[in-house]
């Protein structure tokens, strides 16, 4: 889930997948996206990628405020 979730931001951010992945590591996506894994596995696999998605929009409007 975090591969695709990494892969699938840096496509659609136009960035590099260790970029993605440094992102990630920096905000606790990776953390989060396993505490979450009970609810995440029965979903369709791209859902991890809005998950991580969700949540890093969050952190940017807050730290914009």
């Amino acid at each position: 889930m975090i591969v695709t979730a990494v892969e699938q931001y840096a496509l659609n951010h136009h960035i590099s997948t260790a970029a993605a992945y440094t992102l990630f590591r920096e905000n606790g996506i990776n953390m989060l996206i396993r505490r979450h894994y009970n609810a995440l596995h029965t979903q369709p696999l791209d859902e991890s990628y809005y998950f991580a998605e969700d949540i890093l929009n969050s952190k940017r409007k807050c730290s914009a405020n």
